[in-house]
């Protein structure tokens, strides 16, 4: 299992279209991701679970990803994160 802190640098944050966008790169992924945000943990391979946390700018958040690919994951959805 890979855990890592991350500043969201995207200028809307995780707010819809950058959420779907999110989500559809997590799902590329065969491991288990999840991001926690103030107490809360969520499925970070559900669109649902990504809008309920309402993201914004310069938030920080925990990305846990456990499974075969996690490194490759946690290299690509932190870059996506930081807007690169």
């Amino acid at each position: 299992m890979i855990q890592q802190q991350v500043t969201v640098q995207l200028q809307a944050g995780l707010q819809a279209r950058q959420a779907a966008t999110f989500v559809q790169e997590a799902n590329q992924f065969k491991a288990d991701i999840f991001i926690e945000k103030e107490q809360k943990h969520i499925n970070a391979k559900s669109i649902m679970g990504v809008m309920s946390l309402a993201i914004s700018s310069g938030e920080e958040i925990m990305l846990s990803i456990d499974g075969e690919d996690e490194q490759l994951a946690i290299e690509k959805l932190t870059q996506f994160l930081i807007g690169n």
